[in-house]
């Protein structure tokens, strides 16, 4: 574990991997919530846990960095379910990629328990963990300029739900029509760190991929 100050009222934590992130993060929270621990905001990231508005940012980089990163069983929550149309126009590379048919991928999605890891790159953005071992897949060699709202994909070891359309370049397996981003909304993002997900295929309006 480090630890790095961040202006002068914040901390920036670097573990080891995402899994030790997350036991980070979950634990911090739940600090707070206890009142033993006072920050006005802790952000997860892939292998980051940023503290925001600490009263003393160095005596809690002190206490971190002389004890192991807890384990902490994963909060009980709701599990949010996205209904999914596997129709995206990587469905067949991504196949390939696993050696199995489309349909294969579909089920082996489907049946997998999400959770976000943690949240960007567009409002409403989570990157979920949960895929089975073995099966993470590469980022396009080539981005797409434009990649649709609601678009269901995967890189590396995370799925994501593009929330508006913009620049991308993960593998797209299906589409959903369920906002995951709203301003009008309490709160706007459907999906936060910690969120369970499940993804539940229904069927598509167009021919299959």
């Amino acid at each position: 574990m480090r630890t790095l100050p961040v202006g002068a009222d914040a901390l920036l934590v670097e573990v080891a991997s995402g899994e030790e992130a997350q036991a980070l993060h979950a634990a911090l929270l739940r600090r707070r919530a206890e009142g033993s621990l006072t920050a006005r905001e802790i952000v997860p990231a892939a292998r980051t846990v940023l503290l925001d508005g600490l009263p003393d940012p160095a005596r809690l980089a002190a206490e971190l960095a002389s004890r192991p990163v807890p384990h902490v069983p994963p909060r009980a929550a709701e599990t949010v379910e996205i209904p999914v149309r596997y129709d995206g126009p990587d469905l067949a590379d991504v196949a390939a990629h696993w050696g199995v048919g489309a349909a294969e991928v579909a089920r082996i999605h489907a049946d997998a328990e999400f959770r976000v890891a943690f949240c960007g790159f567009a409002p409403g953005f989570g990157y979920l963990t949960g895929l089975p071992a073995g099966r993470e897949v590469p980022r396009r060699s080539t981005p797409r300029t434009s990649v649709p709202a609601g678009s269901v994909a995967l890189a590396g070891p995370y799925t994501g739900v593009y929330p508006r359309s913009s620049p991308g370049g993960w593998q797209l397996i299906g589409t959903t029509d369920v906002v995951l981003w709203d301003h009008t909304r309490e709160p706007a993002a459907l999906l936060s760190p910690g969120t369970r997900v499940r993804f539940v295929p229904v069927a598509s309006t167009g021919p299959a991929t």
